[in-house]
Order: C-alpha cells, then sequence, then structure tokens
C-alpha cells in the first residue's frame, strides 16, 4: 500500500513537518465543494496549548525556575522556540544568571514594546476555542481523504513580529504565531517591514489557511529551481486545491488571500490573464527573477492592470488543476498530490479552457 509522509526528519530546522504515514484514500477528490463530503463521523482530538500565556506567566524574579516548568511542558519544542525562533541561544542553560535567560527571556517578557504586544494577542485571543473548532475541522477533512493522517498538537505562541505565523515542527506540532493575525490594521506591522499587499494574511480568518497551507508545504515545498512558470502555477494550484478541499467552508478569496474584489477581476479576466502569459511568452519560461513574481504575493501583476492581485499565477494554477481533476474524476486527492509535474503533459490533459 502505498503511503504519504506529511513530515520530514526530526529537528529539521528550515524544513520542518509532520511525520505521518498516510495511506491512500478511496474516495475521489472530485467534484464541487457542494458535494463536501460528511465528517461527523470523524474523530480527532484537539491538543492545544498557549505557550505565550504560559511564557508571560512567569516569575520574573525567578526566570530559572518558569523555565523548567515549561520545558516539562512543551519538552524539545521549547528549545526551539527559545534559541532558533527567538534567537536567544539559551542552549538548555536556564539558570537566571546566564545572559541569554537574564538579558532574553526576561527582557522579552518584561519590556514594554513586548509586552504591550502580548497585550495585544490577549485582547484579540482571550482564548483559542474558536480557533481549535475550524482547525478540526480541517482535520477531519484531511483524516477523510487520508485516513492514517494523524492531527498534530497545537502550540500558540508570540514570535516578537518575526513573522511565524504557521509552521509545523518535529513529528507531530503545528506552531500558530499568534502575533501574526492581528488584523491588517495593527499599526506596528508596518514598523517591522510588513508590506500592506499581505494584509490579507494577517486577519483572523486567514489564520486556518496559514496552519493547512503551512502543512501542505512542508510535505511539497514550493521549489521554483529549473521550474516553469506553467509548473510552478500548477505547484500552486496543487495547494490551493488540497486547501479547499480540507477547509471547504472558507472562502475562496481568504484561501488566496485576496480581497473579494481581486478575485471578482481573476474571474472576469481570466482569458486575458492566461493570454497574456501566452502573448509574453511566459509560460514556459524558466527565468524565475521574471515569473517568480506570478505565484507569489505581491501588490500587483506585472504588465497587468493595478486591479490585478500579484498571485494570480496561484489563481490559474488552481483553474488548471480543478480542470485537470475534472477530466479525472477517479483520481484521489493523494494521487493528485503526488504525481510529477510536467507542466505541459498537465496542461494538455486538463482540456483547460479559460473563459
Amino acid at each position: 500500500m502505498l503511503k504519504l509522509n506529511f513530515g520530514i526528519k526530526r529537528n529539521s530546522i528550515l524544513k520542518m513537518a509532520l511525520l505521518s504515514a498516510i495511506t491512500i484514500s478511496t474516495w475521489s477528490c472530485g467534484g464541487e465543494q457542494a458535494d463536501k463530503p460528511n465528517v461527523e463521523d470523524v474523530n480527532v482530538k484537539i491538543d492545544s496549548r498557549r505557550l505565550d500565556k504560559d511564557l508571560y506567566s512567569i516569575d520574573t524574579n525567578n526566570v530559572a525556575a518558569g523555565l523548567q516548568q515549561l520545558s516539562a511542558k512543551y519538552p524539545d519544542f521549547l528549545n526551539f522556540y527559545l534559541d532558533t525562533l527567538l534567537g536567544f541561544g539559551i542552549n538548555g542553560n536556564f539558570a537566571d544568571t546566564a545572559g541569554p535567560v537574564k538579558f532574553g527571556v526576561r527582557g522579552f517578557i518584561t519590556f514594554k514594546d513586548y509586552r504591550g504586544l502580548y497585550d495585544t494577542v490577549i485582547k484579540h485571543y482571550p482564548d483559542t476555542k474558536g480557533i481549535d473548532e475550524e482547525l478540526a475541522d480541517g482535520f477531519k477533512y484531511t483524516k477523510h481523504y487520508f485516513p492514517a493522517y494523524k492531527e498534530p498538537k497545537v502550540i500558540y505562541l508570540i514570535s516578537g513580529l518575526n513573522n511565524w505565523g504557521a509552521f509545523t515542527y518535529g513529528d507531530n506540532i503545528l506552531g500558530i504565531g499568534l502575533d501574526m493575525f492581528l488584523g491588517q490594521g495593527y499599526p506596528f506591522y508596518q514598523s517591522v517591514g510588513i508590506p500592506a499587499y499581505m494584509g490579507q494574511k494577517l486577519n483572523r480568518n486567514y489564520l486556518p489557511v496559514a496552519a493547512f497551507r503551512a502543512i501542505h508545504q512542508n510535505r511539497f515545498p514550493f521549489q521554483p529551481e529549473e521550474k516553469s512558470l506553467l509548473d510552478m502555477m500548477i505547484v500552486r494550484g496543487k495547494e490551493m486545491y488540497f486547501i479547499d478541499k480540507v477547509l471547504p467552508d472558507v472562502p475562496k478569496a481568504t484561501k488566496l488571500a485576496f480581497t473579494e474584489a481581486q478575485l471578482k477581476w481573476c474571474e472576469e479576466n481570466e482569458g486575458m490573464i492566461y493570454n497574456f502569459f501566452v502573448r509574453e511568452n511566459l509560460l514556459y519560461n524558466k527565468e524565475w527573477q521574471r515569473v517568480l513574481r506570478f505565484v507569489n504575493d505581491g501588490p500587483t501583476s506585472a504588465g497587468m492592470p493595478a486591479q490585478s492581485p500579484g498571485n494570480v499565477g496561484s489563481w490559474v494554477g488552481w483553474q488548471i488543476v480543478d480542470a485537470y481533476v475534472k477530466q479525472n474524476p477517479n483520481i484521489t486527492l493523494q494521487q493528485l498530490l503526488e504525481t510529477e509535474i510536467d507542466g505541459q503533459a498537465f496542461l494538455q490533459k486538463s482540456k483547460y479552457k479559460p473563459r
């Protein structure tokens, strides 16, 4: 039996993922979302913890003892959080006299700007019941398509606006940086250099999308090297198709991090968008400096009207993948995700015809 492993080697920092053996599902991944599967009887258990609250509850007069307690509650992950994510370099030495503890951890939980950030997080997220429920729904759909999938533990944290929104780590951990979902109007995002066009990804409604995008990308990392624009669009399209299947009730614009106006523009100009790529000889172009921008976030798409989203290629890729599935209705979600990308062959088999 073929298996899909949602993960990689333990303790990999740059490619952290969930290690879960996942068997091929017997369900088809084709069809419209109106026919989404019934997952009421799929059992998942949410084990979520608030590292942010636990960290800021430490007695600042006895940080060492507090860190020891956190180490027991968050084994393995605490060292990664303190040393890699926050960059303190504690290396397991929790003594109050150690510089990284005295000036790093203690400063992080007492400095007024960080304390203010934590207070803002608590104001927005006094509890995570709603998020847990949304993640649980996504895990149910994932387990429906991949019955052996094991849902991860969820750790909520703050990263000091270091752009750790959602990521996977180790065998079974999903990290959620709540400070990266305070709403696009939160004033300090701009001060740390986050561009305005990323705003949709900073909103609360994008959080579950970020979570399942992280899960997908760590199993299927986006690697643009030696790939044509068409190849990259299909890779992104598969990612969006996966997210669409496991989060069927989330609006399409939210899944894409588009505004509703941007999504409407894409839908009304699908033929023009695709013909632009053809006319400019971009589909099979492998000059990543020229084509990568069409499948990544940006203020707009170069050469297109100002109403266009920067990531328009991902939307086109989603349409191509959706067309491919309609032509191959018996393909499973796992088979779709694991199909080697040959952009030209995939496009031909999809019989994609832009409107």
